[in-house]
Parts: C-alpha cells; sequence; structure tokens
C-alpha cells in the first residue's frame, strides 16, 4: 500500500466513526422518551391551527407539537401518578420531537420541567391536597367541553377559569409558577379522561387559541371537523427527510424495541376456565331507587363506615339484598372513579360483585351484592364468634385464588393495595369475596410495576412499597402473608394487650426458631385442626413476608393452601 495514502485513510475512518456516534447518540436520545408521543414533520397551515396557550408558547408552529406533549404527559400521568419530567427525560423527548418544521427547544415546553419545586414536583396526590379547590373548579367549569357539547357552549366558562388561574403581577417568575401550576391541573384533568380524545381535543383548541374569537353555534361543526380531519391526517404523515444509514438503523431500532415490548397477556388456568367475564349485569340507579332500598338511609340499615364512607345494607325492588356505600363526591370521587372501573366490567366468585351505581352532582352510591356474614375481621376478633381450622382454610384459599384472578387480569395485572380480614368479606354460606378496590392500581402489560405514592393499612404494606413506592403484584402477597398469620392466630396485626407488644410478624419468627409453633394457633380453635396443615400454612405466611425475591407468586400460594386442605381433609376423614 502506498503509504501517503495511510493519513488519508485515517481521517476517512475517524470521521465516518464520528458520523456514526452522531447517528446513534441521537437515536439513543430520540429513543429514551419516557413518552409516547405521535408527531407529524409537516407543517402544512401550521398557524392557522396553533395557539399560542395565552402567551405561554414563544414560536409559530409549537401549538400542535405542544398539544400531543400535553396528552402524552396525561398519558404517562395516568400510568405513574407524576405529572412533569424531569430535565433529562425532558430532553430526551424534545430531541424525539425536534424536527425540519420547528425547534421544540425554542417553544417554550421546557418550562414544564420537574425540579424547580412548588407546583413543578407535584404528584397527582399533591395537585388533589394542595390545589383541590381550585382544580374542582377548573373541572366543573371545563364540564361541558365533552363529546356531545360544543366548544361555544362549554368554552366560555372554561376559559374565564383558565385565565383567572395565571398571575397578574409583572413579576415573570410568578407568572410562570401560575402557568406551571394550571398546566399540572390540565394534565390531571386530561389524564382522568384520557380516552376521551373528542373532549381532550376540544378543551386544548378553548384553551390553546383562547386568544381567537368562538367559533359561532352554526360553524362550529365544520370548523371542528376540519381541525380534526387535519389532526389525524398530520399523525399519518412519515417522518421523512432523513436517508440512507439513518432510515436503516431507526427502522431496525424500532422493531426491536416493538419485539421486546410485545408481551401476551397471562394464560393462567383460573382465566382459561371461566373465570374471567366481560359480560356484566352493572346497571345505573336511580336516586329514588337508592333511597327505597335503604328506607332512606336509616341507621337501623347502617353495617359500617370506611374510608369512602358509610354502607347501609338495603333491598332491591327485584328483591335482591345489596350493600349500598354512600360516597361524598368531594372528598372521594378519585375512589368512586376507582372502584367504578375497576369492578364494573369483572366477575369472579370471590370477588364482591358491583352491581350497580348512582352519580349525583354532589353524592354517588355504590350498590354491591350483601355478604350476610359481614368481613373477616368481625369473625377473627369478635368474642363471641367463631371460625373452624376448615372454615379458615377455605376462606384464605378463596381470598388467594380471587387475587391469582387480579394478577392474571388479561388487560394488566390489577393489584389491590389494601389486602385486610375487614375487605375479606364472608356470604352466607361463609364463601369469602374480596371487596373494596379504592386503592387497586393496574399494571399495564409488558411493565413489573408502577409508581405511585404509598397507600394502604398500617402493619400491611409492604416495607419495599413503602421504600421505593413500586407497586406490584408481591405487594398483595406480603399484606395476603399478614392476613394468614392473622387466620392462624386469631391475633391483631400489632397486639397491645400484651405485657410487651410486638408486631405479628415478628411473633410469628420469633416461635418459628426454637419456640412451640403450637402456640401461635388461635386458641378458639381448642387444638382440633391438622398440625402438619397449620404448619405448613405457617411456613407460606413468613415466605410471603419475606423479601420480595423469596416470596411465592398467587399461584403457588394457590397450590400450597390447596395442598394444606387436602391434608385436613384427610385428617379428618381419619378420625370419623
Amino acid at each position: 500500500m502506498n503509504c501517503s495514502k495511510v493519513p488519508v485513510l485515517i481521517k476517512f475512518i475517524m470521521v465516518f466513526s464520528i458520523s456514526l456516534d452522531l447517528v446513534f447518540s441521537h437515536i439513543n436520545i430520540s429513543n429514551n422518551c419516557v413518552l409516547n408521543i405521535n408527531i407529524s414533520s409537516s407543517s402544512e397551515d401550521c398557524t392557522t391551527l396553533d395557539g399560542n396557550w395565552d402567551g405561554f408558547l414563544t414560536q409559530p408552529c409549537c401549538g400542535l407539537p405542544f398539544n400531543r406533549y400535553l396528552q402524552a404527559l396525561a398519558r404517562w400521568t395516568n400510568q405513574t401518578g407524576h405529572i412533569f419530567l424531569n430535565s433529562t427525560q425532558q430532553i430526551h423527548c424534545l430531541t424525539s420531537m425536534k424536527n425540519s418544521s420547528f425547534d421544540t427547544f425554542s417553544c417554550g415546553i421546557e418550562k414544564l420541567t420537574s425540579g424547580a419545586g412548588g407546583c413543578s414536583d407535584y404528584s397527582e396526590i399533591d395537585i388533589v391536597n394542595e390545589l383541590g379547590n381550585i382544580l374542582k373548579s377548573l373541572r366543573d367549569d371545563c364540564s361541558l367541553m365533552h363529546s356531545e357539547g360544543g366548544l361555544t357552549k362549554g368554552c366560555n366558562q372554561c376559559l374565564r377559569t383558565w385565565g383567572s388561574l395565571t398571575s397578574k403581577s409583572k413579576n415573570n417568575s410568578m407568572k410562570l409558577e401560575a402557568d406551571i401550576c394550571r398546566f399540572s391541573m390540565l394534565i390531571l384533568l386530561t389524564s382522568q379522561r384520557i380516552s376521551d380524545e373528542s373532549w381532550i381535543d376540544k378543551i386544548f383548541y378553548c384553551l390553546g387559541d383562547n386568544s381567537l374569537p368562538l367559533v359561532s353555534s352554526v360553524d362550529e361543526i365544520g370548523s371542528e371537523t376540519r381541525h380534526r380531519t387535519k389532526f389525524k391526517r398530520d399523525l399519518g404523515i412519515l417522518i421523512g427527510g432523513i436517508v440512507g444509514l439513518i432510515v436503516i438503523i431507526i427502522t431496525a431500532v424500532w422493531i426491536l424495541l416493538k419485539r421486546k415490548n410485545e408481551v401476551k397477556p397471562s394464560s393462567g388456568r383460573y382465566i382459561s376456565d371461566g373465570s374471567y367475564s366481560e359480560e356484566s349485569s352493572y346497571r345505573k340507579l336511580s336516586l329514588k331507587e337508592i333511597y327505597s332500598a335503604t328506607d332512606n338511609l336509616i341507621m337501623s340499615n347502617f353495617i359500617g363506615q370506611g374510608i369512602a364512607g358509610k354502607v347501609y345494607k338495603g333491598i332491591l325492588a327485584d328483591g335482591q339484598y345489596v350493600a349500598i356505600k354512600h360516597i361524598i363526591k368531594d372528598e372521594q370521587m378519585e375512589t368512586f372513579v376507582r372502584e367504578v372501573t375497576s369492578l364494573s366490567h369483572i366477575r369472579h366468585p370471590n370477588l364482591v360483585s358491583l352491581l350497580g351505581h348512582n352519580d349525583g352532582p354532589n353524592e354517588c352510591f355504590l350498590v354491591y351484592e350483601l355478604c350476610h356474614n359481614g368481613n373477616l375481621s368481625e369473625w377473627l376478633f369478635g368474642k363471641s364468634k367463631y371460625l373452624s381450622w376448615r372454615q379458615r382454610l377455605e376462606i384464605a384459599l378463596d381470598c388467594a385464588r380471587s387475587l391469582l384472578f387480579l394478577h392474571s387480569y388479561p388487560q394488566g395485572s390489577i393489584v389491590h393495595r389494601d389486602i385486610k380480614p375487614a375487605n375479606i368479606l364472608l356470604s352466607a354460606n361463609f364463601e369469602a369475596k374480596l371487596s373494596d378496590f379504592g386503592l387497586s392500581k393496574i399494571i399495564s402489560i409488558g411493565h413489573s410495576y408502577a409508581s405511585s405514592e404509598v397507600r394502604g393499612t398500617f402493619g400491611y404494606v409492604d416495607p419495599e412499597y413503602q421504600k421505593n413506592r413500586h407497586v406490584n403484584s408481591y405487594g398483595d402477597v406480603y399484606s395476603f402473608g399478614i392476613v394468614l398469620l392473622q387466620l392462624l392466630s386469631g391475633q391483631r396485626v400489632i397486639n397491645l394487650n400484651l405485657q410487651n407488644p410486638m408486631p405479628l410478624s415478628k411473633m410469628a419468627k420469633n416461635l418459628t426458631k426454637g419456640g412451640n409453633i403450637k402456640e401461635f394457633a388461635d386458641p378458639k380453635m381448642e387444638g382440633k385442626f391438622s398440625m402438619e396443615a397449620f404448619e405448613l400454612m405457617l411456613k407460606l405466611a413468613l415466605v410471603s413476608i419475606g423479601l420480595k425475591q423469596q416470596r411465592p407468586s398467587m399461584e403457588q400460594v394457590v397450590v400450597k393452601l390447596e395442598e394444606a386442605l387436602d391434608l385436613s381433609t384427610r385428617v379428618e376423614s381419619v378420625h370419623l
């Protein structure tokens, strides 16, 4: 080889490698975006549809990308409970949105970044706690922006409320903080209606284009149709202008990511043998039916008090016995929505059936099947009530089967987050039914956990969840392990009647280290149980409350409890 050509070759290799580094670094950044953003590269007629959101956006052609970014944040909030991205996450996402028509870094979107304190760092629960009254005003005044309402009908009041939330101060930092706060509320409201695309289109069009006169009712349909047609057309245009190597690499990366995220729904035996059902007799009841069933909420029909509200027994017109939960919407709207959406379309023999609801302006009612024997807490800790060993085993197995069903739910694992004896109801024949889905969380397919604030009942909450705030099915396994200990011992989570009070879990662990485990058994059973089955169930409980990586799945729990029941059945047959 001619030595004079070597430096030229080296230079070529260096330039080529640097070019590749730039290509891969760009792809790496754009593919690290945590949001699912659909952005068109077209800028056709961008100024005719772009609003500046009351001056928040600083450049033309930024309105449509900003709307897509807000909607992507809302989807993310719906899944994680967080509102804004941190600066690193946002840089990745703004880079993925960048194209030849506009520069996302000059639009003003970057102002909605967490880490600056105040509303920028609020989570979903923080907004509800700190901005609850303002949030309610914005939600109520924008409620007419629904799929069947018109822009003129709904936009005026919504726009007035939105404008009143901004700072009138000349101080730019105060104005920015006010903007961040009102966008945080808008993202939360959008996350709660993320499937209602028509409502989202309208409220974004109303608030984003608030410098423009509202369309008349005559022109409204045509104007909105043109807006939505372009919106859909933009979504369908493929990203162009990228040549050769970049196109090939992006396509390859996209295919790899898609294959990686394709996870088929679980096909556990309790799904496949018919436990899952989309069919439902769920219906909306009138207020007259509610009050008639409960004799006007008379106190003689009062059967319990929970965080969400009071519960009354009642009888519907068709003779069906029901339990009716009365919820004041201002305080428990989130619980109401979660329970309705979680239970209205699923059925399992060991889940309390949600039969219907009534949704009024200031209050709402949830109507459940009535479980005549109350809850497990009453039977474990009530002085005059008694559960046999076999009944305890069958209750544990019923509850485990319901949790297996939830964790194997086809549309994503449902984590209950509040497993405790008070939420395990007993039918007339002592069949256990899991209830109260006010804290439930759905883990999306392909994800191992969802981030959320710590919720649950003291003594039953997984310590690992308290540290990392990761909601997953193993948190339910921990809570169920505590319930198993209570079924075995008949004792509360912390027994304050002892001279040296200690957690029930610690008491059980101490007895397994050389003590007599029979001392852990509930005295009410009078020793009438299979010691082998008792020991198996105790070991199962202890491993369930151990470290996450050592805990069994609910399918394994069901198998072990079936084994314990089989052992007990054989012992009973010997003594007959």
